[in-house]
């Protein structure tokens, strides 16, 4: 009787009927990045784009620096 109950719930809570809280954004976000603005498309988002996309370049090329620095180390002989 319990299984019953609970299936009944989880049924209830899974139910498409209650989607109105959540609005459709797909006609602008297609606006947005539709448009001719001659921006890339990782950069058509906004600001927040922008500031994402420096960080990764950043955090790539240190991370590429550092390991070519740390491939040369190794590469040499040290003293004992």
């Amino acid at each position: 009787m319990r299984a019953l109950r609970v299936s009944q719930a989880l049924v209830r809570s899974f139910s498409s009927s209650t989607r109105s809280h959540l609005e459709n954004r797909v006609a602008e976000k297609q606006k947005l990045f539709q448009a001719d603005n001659d921006l890339p498309v990782h950069l058509k988002g906004g600001g927040m784009d922008n500031v994402l996309y420096r960080l990764t370049m950043t955090l790539t090329l240190g991370g590429t620096a550092y390991c070519l620095y740390c491939l040369g180390w190794a590469s040499f002989p040290h003293k004992k």
